[in-house]
């Protein structure tokens, strides 16, 4: 999508990383009230408010947030990522090595682990697990990027898995802890894909079990009894609290928010800005958590009319004032974008002053570029008009508001940015085929190689740039090894690379609002800002 990551998610052509604290304006995952509502109760039932039908519930297949936010309770994962630090940590996997070139890992699983159909998590179960999402190519969205260069799995011994790719894949340790890439029993790939998506057959090793689908109303999840193999970064052991979580599937904000406001529902996701006022107190809370990843951006086509000439694509970035997009259009809880990475995602850099507002520079910048004022007030250069257009579909509420605020801004220094709405398969097609000066979109991450995916020659190269560039240097060398030393500066070239040129002009970090009635509690956020519903609990009105 374009328009929201595949998080919120964008769904621009293919798809869909230490972290920092979240912003001070947010307040915590735990719901307010919570401290004087005693220790956690096991029980009951999480009525939770969803924004869009999550039309695919098969993990390794889904790359929608609503159901993100549902495959993530179902499937454990080989490893987990602490969100705080962004530290890879153990989960169905104790421990593991990877080879000098990043093109070998295994894994040495825990014993005990289980799926719901009570076969166990093995090395075996693994292999198979690898290989079915590889043999799902496209369909498997984001787990497909995951293993573009997958060769095998080798069960070396029942307890320990290798997997092997056939180029330097460092991304891929971040990427064993999502849940695209989380664990499916064998049996599940004796069910069709489509069988899959519908709930049928779907058999995980996770905390909840699917129980019922019915499309356009609800997703019932209920508790995996004798469950004891969680993450350790979670807040306890054991079973979940909740029984049963009830997804309710409610596209419109303002009945979801009246729902939940009326005690309907217990809590709700996509928490509009205009209505987040509403949930700030009277025992209401609103946990958030700025996505890692790529911000949302303006994405250049570079081979494309104006957008050709780099001086007029840093004029852009410089005449677009980022603090009142966020201050204007947006809430406190959505930061102005200071890198083309959010600031949640690890080896992030702070880029601000790169990215300062300046009009005057924008003007200089164009005026000695030959960009005079026409009697309109938009510059022309030989007869060309400074105009572009820019390419996006509605999933995020609050885009069209946020690029009719940039088009006035970009009017003030000569510039005129029309705004071209499409549905998801058109700016899908758009993007493929290369038609469009302009992507305004968001892919939500938890590791930098989200960069490689999207800006590479040999992979998405949105920005249509010849290969053997500098950029293609610097985001290989950060696919090549997992040590942080090496990785850390060319993470950090990528991304001043990308700012420098503006290949890509960045604008604000999208942020999950979440929004709890009183009676429910620690809603959590994993590494990539999806629900982790483990420690969830409800208490009596």
């Amino acid at each position: 999508m374009f328009g929201h990551d595949k998080s919120r998610i964008p769904r621009v052509a293919v798809l869909a990383l230490a972290l920092p604290l979240l912003l001070a304006a947010c307040s915590s995952a735990v719901g307010a009230g919570a401290t004087d509502a005693g220790p956690p109760k096991p029980g009951g039932t999480l009525r939770l408010g969803i924004s869009s039908n999550p039309d695919c519930l098969d993990p390794q297949q889904i790359s929608i947030n609503a159901a993100l936010n549902v495959g993530r309770q179902l499937v454990d994962s080989l490893t987990d990522q602490d969100p705080t630090s962004g530290k890879i940590t153990p989960w169905l996997a104790e421990k593991w090595e990877v080879n000098p070139d990043s093109t070998s890992f295994s894994f040495h699983l825990r014993s005990g682990a289980t799926f719901s159909d009570g076969t166990p998590v093995d090395a075996a179960a693994v292999k198979s697990s690898f290989d079915g999402i590889k043999a799902l190519g496209a369909k498997a969205l984001l787990g497909a990027s995951y293993l573009a260069t997958y060769k095998s799995s080798t069960v070396v011994d029942p307890n320990t898995v290798r997997i092997d790719f056939t180029a330097p894949s460092a991304q891929f340790l971040q990427a064993s802890s999502t849940m695209s890439l989380g664990i499916l029993a064998p049996a599940t790939y004796t069910k069709s894909a489509e069988q899959r998506c519908q709930g049928n057959g779907l058999i995980g090793s996770g905390p909840f079990v699917f129980t019922s689908f019915k499309p356009n109303q609800d997703v019932i999840l209920s508790k995996r009894k004798g469950y004891s193999w969680g993450s350790p970064l979670w807040k306890h052991q054991g079973e979940a609290y909740l029984d049963k979580i009830d997804y309710k599937i409610v596209p419109e904000p303002a009945v979801r928010t009246g729902s939940l406001a009326s005690g309907q529902l217990d809590a709700i996701t996509d928490v509009q800005p205009v209505d987040e006022p509403q949930f700030t107190g009277n025992g209401f809370s609103e946990p958030v958590r700025p996505n890692p990843g790529i911000v949302f951006n303006l994405h250049a086509n570079t081979t494309r009319g104006v957008l050709a000439d780099e001086k007029v694509r840093q004029a852009v970035s410089k005449g677009i004032n980022r603090q009142e997009v966020t201050s204007t259009v947006l809430t406190p809880n959505y930061k102005p974008a200071t890198s083309i990475l959010g600031s949640a995602t690890p080896l992030y850099t702070d880029l601000s002053a790169e990215l300062a507002f300046d009009p005057a520079g924008a003007e200089a910048l164009l005026q000695a570029d030959g960009w005079l004022p026409g009697s309109d007030g938009i510059r022309t250069k030989a007869g060309q008009r400074l105009s572009a257009s820019v390419v996006f579909s509605a999933v995020f509420n609050q885009n069209q508001s946020v690029l009719e605020l940039i088009q006035q801004q970009l009017r003030k220094i000569g510039f005129d940015l029309r705004i071209e709405l499409h549905t998801n398969a058109e700016a899908t097609q758009l993007q493929q085929a290369g038609n469009y000066d302009f992507l305004w979109y968001n892919v939500t991450r938890a590791d930098p190689d989200i960069l490689r995916q999207q800006f590479s020659t040999k992979a998405g190269n949105r920005s249509r740039l010849a290969p053997g560039n500098a950029l293609d240097t610097a985001l290989d060398q950060q696919s090549a090894t997992v040590d942080v030393a090496i990785r850390k500066p060319a993470a950090e070239q990528a991304q001043r690379l990308i700012i420098d040129h503006a290949y890509a002009i960045p604008v604000f970090e999208l942020t999950q609002v979440l929004a709890l009635g009183p009676t429910t509690h620690a809603v959590n956020f994993e590494a990539s800002s999806r629900l982790q519903l483990f420690d969830t609990w409800v208490s009596g009105s």
